[in-house]
């Protein structure tokens, strides 16, 4: 990767696919600030990782947390990952706290870094990479608010585009919209629970879906391969088969 990227700032870095990204940034010798709200997920990557992994356990939605951490360690690369699991239930068995919870902390988390991104602003020529979900094109019925909370994000990577556009900054904005998979913690628990309303076990219910499976380390080269390439398009689907741009 280019000597550009010398730092960056992964959320959700404790497990799944943040986990896999990181561990992919310090093997290409970036130093990695990771973020998660788990104190043990965090210690486990370190111990994995070694020195080139920075861990902050913290709420990624924290404005003031952004701020700080984009004036201490001035990254060039945002992979703005950080989301919680779904509530699986059909729409009629939601409350309003669980089907809105996405809209809280997975879109508020990319809103909050992205408007750092733009205000600090980040050094000319950097990245930043938001995970949206495949379900912000096609629903996800189970799982409350998170396919439309995933959509939403899209929309911030083109406004953010706009912006930066407007004020002469050269930074690249990006969204990734990776498939369900096992993979990631997310895609566990929304096939798990997919496989239950069809009435079948999870295994069945994944070998039943487009192959090969995306798994976490497709993730991690993906984000690696957008943020390397000035010519990368703004919005990719992640399959198993490869990245797929987004018409």
């Amino acid at each position: 990767m280019s000597d550009l990227f010398q730092s960056a700032v992964v959320t959700g870095a404790g497990r799944g696919f943040g986990r896999a990204i990181s561990a992919a940034l310090v093997t290409s010798g970036i130093r990695v600030i990771g973020i998660a709200r788990s104190h043990q997920e965090l210690r486990a990557v370190q111990a994995e990782l070694g020195a080139g992994f920075t861990p902050i356990a913290a709420d990624a939605t924290s404005e003031a947390l952004a701020g700080d951490v984009l004036r201490e360690h001035r990254p060039h690369l945002l992979v703005l990952n950080a989301g919680l699991t779904p509530h699986m239930a059909p729409v009629q068995e939601q409350t309003w706290e669980t089907f809105s919870r996405h809209w809280h902390t997975d879109t508020r988390h990319v809103f909050t870094w992205t408007r750092a991104a733009l205000l600090e602003p980040l050094a000319a020529g950097s990245v930043v990479i938001s995970m949206s979900s495949g379900a912000a094109l096609g629903g996800s019925p189970l799982s409350g608010g998170y396919a439309s909370a995933k959509a939403s994000i899209r929309y911030l990577r083109q406004y953010a585009e706009q912006e930066a556009q407007r004020a002469g900054l050269d930074i690249r904005f990006h969204t990734l919209l990776p498939d369900m998979t096992p993979a990631g913690g997310v895609g566990l628990v929304a096939a798990d629970g997919y496989a239950a309303r069809q009435g079948m076990d999870r295994e069945t219910f994944v070998a039943g879906r487009e192959q090969p499976v995306l798994t976490a380390e497709q993730v991690a080269k993906s984000v690696i391969a957008v943020a390397q390439d000035p010519e990368s398009d703004a919005e990719y689907r992640v399959r198993g088969a490869g990245l797929r741009p987004v018409g």
